[in-house]
């Protein structure tokens, strides 16, 4: 798992004028609805009063620089490619090409799940099927594309699509799961 060194906090917790650890978990709860929940971007603050600069008013003034938090809010869906990219490099050990599948799974549920329930049925899957150890880049990347992509009821997916063999397999245990007269697991909502 990644790392931050301490001038690289440093660094980010200036550029956002962060200073305590609340302003923190303010910050990162905006962003995770902003990206993850996909909730509606804060509006911006009244512009300050020239009487409220003049007096120092710092009821007025933001909690920290939300400057990125609205170059994240103008174009969402790089931002959130951004992220699901960066986490990815975060969890892959050094010099390896893949993550382990328990913290794949870990990880799809905390990115996709809120926005893409189907991801749940997935990771039901997954260790039920048992054959997968890992997700390299190929796998990551395109499991995202396929939430993104397909239809929770998978109506539109082409088998003879270019998904990797762990979607086709998915998506086969998904149907056999309704063939056989079994409701499919139900994807749960949080």
């Amino acid at each position: 798992m990644g790392k931050f060194t301490r001038a690289e906090w440093l660094h980010g917790m200036g550029l956002l004028e962060i200073s305590s650890l609340p302003v923190l978990s303010q910050a990162l709860r905006e962003l995770e609805d902003l990206l993850i929940r996909d909730k509606q971007a804060l509006a911006r603050s009244a512009s300050i009063s020239s009487q409220a600069k003049k007096r120092g008013n710092a009821s007025t003034k933001e909690p920290y620089n939300r400057t990125r938090y609205r170059e994240y809010a103008s174009d969402r869906k790089t931002a959130f490619a951004d992220l699901y990219q960066f986490c990815f490099t975060l969890a892959k050990p050094p010099q390896a090409r893949n993550i382990d599948l328990e913290t794949a799974m870990a990880l799809w549920s905390v990115l996709l799940a809120p926005r893409y329930p189907i991801i749940n049925d997935l990771i039901t899957f997954l260790p039920e099927k048992g054959t997968y150890k890992g997700a390299n880049k190929d796998i990551w990347n395109m499991v995202h594309e396929f939430c993104h992509a397909v239809d929770p009821s998978l109506s539109n997916y082409e088998a003879d699509g270019a998904w990797p063999s762990l979607l086709d397999d998915f998506v086969a245990w998904m149907k056999s799961k309704t063939d056989n007269g079994a409701e499919p697991v139900p994807a749960k909502e949080e």
